[in-house]
């Protein structure tokens, strides 16, 4: 599988990880064996997990946020939100800390 990883693809593989799919959906949407796309599917997770000190945008209750990433969990973060940056709406419902799914991070700033 030495093919180049297209944006397109890369983009359809992160979207639907963040939605929860499974490898067999996303090797279907891919049209590709399901053995060649896993190995895909893996070599795209391991580049879009994030690392402490990753800025983040992320949704909460459909408002925007911004934060950084403090520590890692199995499938979600610690975030310290940077309220400059975010929604004032949630400032009384969301600690200055707080847990983001993978799933909700929008995008890496």
């Amino acid at each position: 599988m030495e093919k180049e990883v297209t944006k397109e693809v890369q983009s359809l593989v992160e979207t639907e990880l963040r939605k929860g799919a499974s490898n067999s959906r996303i090797a279907n949407l891919l049209g590709m064996p399901y053995e060649e796309a896993v190995k895909l599917i893996e070599e795209i997770k391991e580049s879009f997990r994030p690392d402490v000190g990753d800025e983040i945008t992320f949704s909460f209750r459909g408002e925007k946020m911004s934060g950084t990433i403090e520590k890692l969990l199995t499938n979600s973060a610690v975030v310290q939100v940077n309220w400059d940056e975010s929604s004032k709406k949630m400032f009384d419902l969301v600690e200055e800390k707080t847990i983001v799914n993978f799933k909700d991070i929008e995008e890496f700033i």
